[in-house]
């Protein structure tokens, strides 16, 4: 099998010689095998890769192994620059997507609005997402942006070169508000797999001016996106069941899980806990599975019980990081997704069920 991905998260602020800029990026790769890496290529404004962390697993199962790396890059200015990670291959899929090709597009001019460098949107998600193959179900995909933008979603584009080639699945819709929706498809005994290759881009909610390093400025309305990065991972379309009333076949949550949008502040170096309790009267609730920081820890106290327990560090201080956490019942699960949005020393968990 090969690789899905993302690029959860560019921040750019002055660097410590107070003339450059530093770049922060962070991004999670998906694997069938934890030995392989990939990296970035670069064009433009790219200046010097001043730290490259060591990619860490963030979680594994028998599928697929996700791991997170984190680069920090030293540029002379504010102008743009490109991110591209290309190589091959997908897993087989049906809409026979081979080679695969995610580009980001980063902006770091000031803002108008906050008088801050400009931060890219920020998701993340599962490798692979199950669906039943007789259940229509809504997976609304986290998409937030810490600048308060708005986020908005589509299939990547060939003529941009965004992917190669950029066939979207059939049996997918995916709205700007960023929700994919799947319509069943005729009852199968066999597992399919969809690759899903998708962009997410920024618009201001109010006409701003980006102003460069030179003095230089650039009006943006709401209609010009303002970044942009990738998101691909696989939609497994598994065997019916029974039922599609979740809580039976599929897991439901329960109380205390969060709420959805729920905000929890933290200071750095206090720990967060976020119990998850879920049940599927009708099957048996195997593992919780989630794509989050690296350090993030998870438990277990029983069937359909579980804890991920974070804790910040200086190093994370002033960012914002993304949680997306799966319970599955043997063949088919349920998600819910989290962002740590930190101001600071503060940290806000902001949750949204797909």
């Amino acid at each position: 099998m090969g690789e899905t991905k993302e690029l959860s998260k560019v921040k750019g602020h002055q660097g410590q010689d107070g003339r450059s800029e530093q770049v922060i990026l962070r991004y999670k790769l998906n694997y069938a095998w934890c030995n392989k890496t990939n990296s970035w290529g670069c064009s433009g404004n790219c200046g010097t890769a001043t730290q490259s962390l060591s990619v860490q697993d963030v979680d594994q199962s028998s599928d697929w192994c996700q791991r997170e790396g984190i680069v920090t890059r030293l540029v002379p200015n504010n102008s743009p620059l490109q991110l591209v990670l290309s190589s091959s291959s997908w897993p087989t899929n049906i809409n026979k997507i081979i080679s695969w090709r995610a580009v980001t597009n980063v902006e770091l001019r000031n803002r108008s609005d906050n008088n801050k460098p400009n931060t890219s949107p920020q998701t993340t998600i599962l490798p692979a997402i199950r669906v039943p193959s007789n259940c229509q179900r809504n997976i609304n995909l986290l998409a937030f942006d810490p600048d308060g933008d708005e986020v908005k979603c589509r299939y990547g584009n060939d003529s941009l070169s965004e992917c190669r080639p950029c066939t979207a699945p059939s049996v997918l819709s995916l709205s700007s508000s960023c929700t994919l929706s799947f319509s069943p498809t005729t009852t199968s005994i066999n597992e399919t797999l969809y690759a899903v290759q998708m962009m997410m881009e920024e618009f201001p909610k109010q006409t701003i001016n980006l102003t460069h390093t030179n003095g230089s400025q650039e009006v943006k309305t709401t209609n010009d996106a303002i970044s942009k990065i990738p998101v691909q991972f696989l939609l497994k379309v598994v065997p019916s069941i029974p039922s599609c009333t979740e809580g039976l076949y599929l897991p439901r949550f329960l109380p205390p899980t969060p709420d959805n949008r729920a905000q929890i502040y933290t200071v750095v170096s206090q720990t967060v806990e976020i119990p998850i309790v879920a049940e599927a009267t009708q099957s048996t609730i195997t593992e919780l599975l989630f794509s989050g920081p690296n350090n993030v820890v998870k438990s277990t106290s029983g069937s359909g019980n579980f804890a991920l327990k974070w804790t910040p560090s200086n190093r994370e201080s002033g960012q914002s990081h993304s949680i997306c956490f799966v319970v599955q019942a043997k063949s088919v699960s349920s998600h819910i997704n989290i962002t740590f949005k930190m101001y600071r020393n503060n940290h806000v968990l902001l949750l949204q069920p797909k």
